[in-house]
């Protein structure tokens, strides 16, 4: 058994983050594996307003209100033999610091964000990261796979950096028999970088389809959008929510951020999320797709409108079902919270061992 200590943005709400759905799923098949859990929270007034989830299954909850605050749990990380502080952490340099000062175990940064990181290290933005203080953790866990793995154990001298995929529940999303509501839908929070391409992929697509219907379920829109008539849009869905709403699609639309394009390797939760139900998938292409799922087979890719309108227009429904539930088999094969866990102590007992 190890006693592990996380220290990230949110657990307890899911609002405009993906976070606390990656968080309650590894907390839970941690704890399943016999591992004692900890996990610590800066208690912001965003994140109280909109909690969803005060007593994540699996492992404990705690909540501070300042780093001087977090100081009590001092014994408890002392005693650790796994201490990880995720991206977007609050003073996550200060907390950075402080952790790494103050375990005697493994310490670890979880990066959920990496490109974003890696382009706020470029610029000299050190918002919960800076380039000193990632030779001092022991293991940079990453969002991200790929070659820019190497990058952080060559240009910024990580001893060891490697992949930790978001992952999917299997109890929270799989097939449901009903009649689909919308012909195309994306879930996603409003970004300037990713709003072209939902501009490209989806919302011209339902100018020239009228008679499809549509939907965009996500905060933080601009109200200057000029939605068309046929895309509905919801403002926020929370987590026990998400199967319902991939379930009611016959296509779902994946967009990823600009920075996550440009590095590859970088899979969305909510690809796999809609992939576990077998909702046939839509997405743009970024380096690296093809490791994840299979494409024209498990995945369609869409580099334009003409592509989405084809999709809509001419798949014929029985290739459009395989698809989807052949996307479901290869993310209950690879890519579930369990097997997030899984890597996580294999990584933990690597260092312990060595």
């Amino acid at each position: 058994m190890l006693k592990i200590i996380i220290l990230g943005l949110s657990i307890t709400s899911s609002w405009g983050n993906g976070h606390a759905t990656t968080y309650r799923g590894l907390v839970r098949e941690l704890s399943q594996r016999g591992h004692q859990v900890l996990f610590l929270e800066r208690d912001v007034p965003w994140y109280a307003a909109q909690r969803d989830l005060l007593s994540p299954p699996g492992g404990r909850v705690e909540l501070y209100t300042s780093l001087p605050e977090l100081k009590r749990f001092t014994q408890e990380v002392q005693a650790a033999d796994l201490v990880i502080v995720g991206s977007y952490v609050p003073e996550g340099v200060a907390v950075g610091e402080w952790v790494t000062k103050t375990a005697q175990g493994i310490t670890a940064f979880y990066d959920i964000d990496t490109p974003v990181t890696l382009a706020k290290l470029e610029q000299g933005d050190t918002e919960y990261l800076c380039c000193e203080l990632i030779p001092r953790y022991h293991l940079y866990l990453s969002f991200t796979g790929g070659p820019i793995l190497n990058w952080i154990e060559k240009h910024y001298g990580s001893p060891m950096a490697r992949p930790l995929y978001c992952a999917v529940d299997p109890s929270l999303y799989y097939p449901e028999a009903t009649e689909p509501r919308w012909d195309l839908g994306y879930m996603g929070t409003y970004s300037d970088d990713r709003q072209p391409v939902l501009e490209r992929l989806m919302l011209t697509p339902a100018r020239q389809l009228q008679t499809g219907h549509m939907v965009v379920a996500g905060p933080q829109y601009l109200a200057d959008i000029q939605w068309p008539q046929n895309v509905e849009r919801i403002e926020h869905l929370p987590p026990a929510e998400h199967r319902t709403f991939y379930n009611a699609q016959r296509f779902t639309l994946n967009v990823t951020r600009a920075d996550m394009v440009r590095v590859g390797y970088a899979p969305s939760v909510r690809l796999f999320e809609a992939a576990a139900c077998a909702t046939p998938i839509i997405s743009d292409y970024w380096q690296g797709l093809e490791s994840f799922f299979e494409l024209g087979s498990e995945i369609l890719v869409s580099n334009c409108a003409a592509d989405t309108l084809r999709y809509l227009r001419q798949l014929p429904d029985d290739e459009r079902l395989a698809v989807g539930a052949r996307a479901r088999q290869r993310v209950l094969s690879a890519h579930t919270a369990a097997h997030r866990a899984a890597e996580l102590e294999q990584y933990a007992i690597a260092i312990l061992d060595a």
